[in-house]
């Protein structure tokens, strides 16, 4: 009888014990899931991120390409202007339009970056 006793007890230890290893592999495996699932996120993030700063990066050198021959535009006819007085209508002409073009790039680029950042977010959090 008493050897039965420690052999139930046995059985009983060795069951706890099987039981706790499952819940831990179960735990671990579960985590690691998770883990995963999380690096893929940071992965498909980190692309959108490269796409954006590819597009944020083109957009400026359009902005800066326009920019620049809206100015040589500008130099050329106050090179060809007659009196100064016509020099000063195409400075203030050039200023006027850089101005509002600028208002419109600055505007573009805000918005690049807005939508980055909700793509990331919703990449992030699942919600894309």
């Amino acid at each position: 009888m008493a050897n039965e006793t420690g052999k139930n007890a046995a059985d009983a230890a060795n069951e706890a014990t099987r039981n706790a290893a499952d819940a831990a592999t179960g735990a671990a495996n579960q985590a690691t899931d998770q883990m995963r699932a999380g690096a893929e996120k940071l992965q498909a993030a980190g692309g959108a991120m490269a796409d954006t700063g590819s597009q944020l990066g083109m957009k400026m050198l359009d902005q800066a390409e326009t920019n620049t021959a809206e100015a040589f535009k500008a130099m050329r006819a106050a090179a060809a202007a007659n009196d100064v007085s016509e020099i000063m209508r195409i400075q203030s002409e050039y200023i006027r339009d850089q101005g509002s073009r600028s208002v419109g790039q600055v505007r573009e680029i805000s918005e690049l970056i807005a939508n980055f950042g909700r793509t990331a977010m919703g990449q992030m959090t699942g919600r894309s």
